[in-house]
């Protein structure tokens, strides 16, 4: 892109993103791209209509809500994914209890994330990404052997090549990337 094209896109994103009921929903920024657009406090994305739509009178599925808990968490709205996390029927998930770890460890509760962590594994123990984020909690507490362990799992389930073993490797080599 030219000077003058990267310049306009800048602003015009910027733009959107502080005014973002003009341009609709706002796009979770991170390195993981399974997330959707966020939405406004009180609001979820409909996967079904890719729109917002009010959270009480929002008709998705518990699939729906546990990857949009999962795009608040990333974009750091961490209470409210855990708030969206308690309106999925079933509580007992690899995946919700995945992120409802992710939240509460981000919320600086690494012990409380460890454990829905741990509990996530029993029911995945193929679940790379919790074996990341659990590795994650483990570089946090200092239990660089732990968080070790865990990357060696990842790299059983994935190799060295997927997402999950690149950033927890990352992390041990520099806890401040977490």
């Amino acid at each position: 892109m030219t000077n003058m094209t990267t310049r306009a896109a800048s602003i015009l994103l910027g733009g959107c993103l502080a005014a973002s009921f003009f341009c609709g929903p706002v796009f979770a920024i991170g390195d993981d791209s399974s997330t959707m657009p966020t939405c406004k406090k009180g609001e979820i994305y409909d996967q079904k209509t890719k729109k917002c739509v009010k959270q009480q009178s929002a008709n998705v599925s518990d699939d729906n809500r546990t990857d949009y808990a999962y795009s608040l968490a990333k974009a750091g709205r961490y209470e409210e994914a855990l708030a969206m996390l308690d309106t999925v029927k079933d509580q007992n998930t690899a995946e919700v209890l995945n992120y409802r770890g992710y939240a509460t460890r981000k919320l600086g509760r690494t012990d409380e994330g460890i454990s829905y962590y741990l509990r996530s594994v029993k029911i995945d123990p193929q679940y790379a990404k919790v074996r990341e984020y659990l590795g994650e909690a483990y570089v946090v507490k200092g239990q660089l052997d732990l968080a070790r362990e865990q990357l060696s799992t990842i790299k059983a389930i994935c190799g060295t090549g997927c997402e999950e073993y690149q950033d927890l490797n990352a992390a041990i080599l520099d806890p401040s990337k977490i």
